[in-house]
């Protein structure tokens, strides 16, 4: 049972740090997915094989290596200078990532609670600075509460699309777009958003040791990110293409549920948006104390404040030109380490304690 309760810790984990901005406010969908019509759900179906095969195997080459950090885990893909330069290139990827769930944060205060940009940023900013105190500990506790919300939350708006008029119009809309682009999509999403997960899949393989108990959690976070793929897609397609006007469009249709739902889900989108960037930021904070010795708190704010800096281009901006780009940047690193050999891990002799 000790086992079977790790197993969805680590599930919860990988579904909260790949559930960011992009992906929790729908945009991301509407990028990789929603835009191509009735393809979308077969791309979506490709992702989902991508994250639990490649989530499995990201976390336990991490615990074979006892990798401190996603550079150890790129110096055995790439060998030791070269990944060491796509380490060096991974930070300055996730710092941009960081920015665009920055902006995110600050897009839901302007957008949906009537404050303005800027104190969505700092707001953001200063809880992600005091929860980070806490570590790893923290990013496990954070995702035990506020994933299954949004899967709970997810599956209501899939009974509620159900309700419209035209419940089955993703069925029927054709797509209009390159299907080149099309089909490289779902591996531009899961290269995308795998590679950059290492900063905590890593650490967290790492730290629960067990092939078993990170293959059960791979298998499980990748089918309930592919679940929530799927939810959200059927909701916003069955709206296009007013829903597209909208930089957080799951919002928007919240806001047709009534006040008190569109309350919860944008709470539920900024949680959502909140966890990505604490792990992502934890993650960060770990190589760069790795290679500087330098305080942790102060590499946390430092970044904090570089994040702040490109938050100012603003949230569909950051989102729609660097998330693309980031894919393209990761796909080599997705062939690489769907190449490798590596034998398992032995497994250990107790399972590991985890506090939530």
């Amino acid at each position: 049972m000790k086992q079977w309760a790790t197993s969805i810790q680590v599930a919860l984990v990988f579904i909260g740090t790949v559930v960011g901005a992009g992906f929790a406010s729908g945009r991301e969908v509407m990028q990789f997915f929603t835009r191509f019509g009735l393809w979308g759900p077969y791309l979506i179906i490709v992702s989902t094989l991508f994250f639990v095969w490649i989530g499995a195997k990201v976390m336990i080459l991490s615990a074979e290596l006892k990798a401190r950090s996603y550079e150890d885990l790129n110096k055995h893909l790439f060998g030791e200078t070269a990944g060491r330069w796509v380490s060096h290139l991974m930070l300055l990827v996730l710092l941009g990532v960081n920015a665009v769930m920055l902006a995110g944060a600050g897009s839901v205060f302007s957008e949906h609670l009537n404050l303005s940009y800027q104190t969505g940023l700092l707001v953001t900013m200063f809880a992600c600075f005091l929860l980070l105190r806490k570590g790893m500990n923290a990013i496990l506790a954070i995702n035990t509460f506020v994933v299954p919300l949004m899967i709970g939350f997810s599956a209501f708006l899939v009974f509620e699309t159900l309700r419209t008029p035209l419940p089955d119009h993703w069925l029927r809309v054709p797509n209009e777009l390159s299907p080149w682009a099309a089909g490289l999509s779902p591996f531009l999403y899961a290269a995308f958003n795998l590679s950059m997960s290492q900063a905590v899949l890593v650490p967290l393989g790492s730290t629960i040791g067990d092939a078993r108990i990170l293959r059960r959690g791979a298998w499980m976070g990748g089918i309930g990110i592919g679940a929530l793929l799927l939810s959200g897609h059927f909701a916003m397609a069955s709206r296009m293409p007013g829903i597209a006007q909208f930089d957080i469009p799951m919002g928007g249709i919240a806001r047709e549920l009534g006040a008190w739902l569109h309350w919860v889900y944008v709470m539920l989108i900024f949680m959502e948006i909140f966890t990505t960037l604490v792990a992502d930021i934890y993650g960060l904070t770990l190589q760069l104390h790795d290679r500087t010795k330098a305080s942790p708190w102060l590499i946390t704010a430092v970044l904090l404040l570089i994040c702040f800096l490109a938050g100012q281009f603003g949230f569909g901006t950051l989102l729609s030109t660097l998330y693309p780009m980031f894919g393209l940047l990761s796909l080599g690193w997705l062939f690489l380490i769907s190449r490798d050999r590596s034998p398992p891990p032995s497994k250990p002799s107790k399972p590991p304690r985890l506090q939530a």
